[in-house]
């Protein structure tokens, strides 16, 4: 796409978002209203406390998770992966879940490094994995052994859930919503803006690495601690965003897919994408579910979860398609 044509759409998704965002600042149980804010001192209370900090942790994670998917996805050199397909949310849950049970009153910030902890080694064994596996690029079975590991150990986690008493803990954790935010919860998040710059500053090499460990290498990469700082940034966002806002699925497939569709794969020029689509898209998936059935909420990631599998499916069929022809 010609850059005349990228920046008026780059600022229309812009102001997307910034519409989602002050619709999400609006929408609410509690009736909130402009003349509110200025004349009902309960109402700029119940602002601060509970809109404010849901709709930050809204964007924040989904950049967290959109970042992640594009990682993954150089990382692997596959379209198909992200946090959740790769098996590295699944492990974060395993990982709350032993920290529960060992100490059932440890403080948020044990519960992420422990999250953190688990989805590194799970990521990690991912993509071991994979390089003991023949696959093309853009492979499905990419996937699928991801999701196959994910199983795994979601089975072990309900598992041990069910002989802890904590089914109805990781029930919670596997919804993905965010109605329990509050401020004094989500602050944490702030920690994948710290990932974001990051990822600012390394784009060029991440884009190179995601040509191949050969190129990398020839090009003047230390490849593998490129691959262990992007799998590191991974699971610290996976971990963090599972503690504080639980299973958020598919989100870090689909953003990073269409823009790259759009754009290409010039990671640089794609994360004010990547960012801000992801942002827009858990936010239109949180709207949705707190407006259809009102004054009840359906989760985020439940819709987020048929969106991104529709998709999800869409996709294959067309990577099939090209294969085929």
């Amino acid at each position: 796409m010609r850059r005349t044509r990228r920046l008026p759409l780059l600022a229309a998704l812009l102001l997307l978002t910034t519409a989602l965002i002050a619709a999400s600042l609006m929408v609410g149980g509690y009736d909130i209203t402009l003349d509110a804010l200025v004349t009902d001192p309960a109402a700029l209370e119940m602002f601060f406390i509970s809109r404010v900090p849901r709709t930050l942790a809204l964007v924040f994670a989904g950049v967290a998770m959109a970042i992640s998917g594009v990682l993954m996805q150089l990382i692997t050199q596959n379209r198909f992966v992200e946090p959740s397909t790769a098996g590295s949310s699944q492990w974060a849950g395993l990982g709350i879940l032993v920290v529960t049970i060992a100490m059932p009153a440890a403080p948020e910030m044990l519960k992420m490094l422990v999250s953190t902890g688990f989805a590194f080694v799970g990521t990690m064994l991912f993509i071991l994995v994979l390089r003991r596996v023949r696959v093309t690029a853009n492979s499905i079975v990419v996937p699928l052994v991801g999701i196959m590991l994910g199983a795994v150990v979601g089975a072990i986690t309900t598992f041990l859930a069910n002989e802890s008493g904590l089914l109805q803990t990781m029930a919670a954790w596997r919804s993905g919503g965010f109605s329990s935010i509050v401020r004094g919860f989500y602050e944490p998040l702030w920690i994948v803006v710290g990932v974001a710059i990051l990822a600012v500053v390394l784009a060029d090499r991440f884009t190179v690495a995601g040509l191949g460990r050969d190129l990398a290498v020839n090009a003047g990469l230390h490849y593998e601690r490129l691959v262990l700082l992007g799998v590191t940034m991974v699971a610290l966002c996976a971990g963090v965003t599972a503690v504080v806002v639980g299973f958020i699925p598919f989100l870090g497939l689909v953003v990073p897919n269409l823009v790259s569709m759009l754009l290409g794969d010039d990671l640089r020029r794609n994360l004010p994408w990547v960012a801000a689509l992801g942002a827009a898209l858990l936010l239109a998936c949180d709207l949705v579910g707190r407006v259809v059935v009102a004054p009840m909420e359906i989760p985020a990631s439940v819709i987020l979860g048929a969106v991104g599998a529709v998709v999800f499916i869409l996709f294959v069929l067309r990577q099939r398609r090209h294969v085929a022809a």
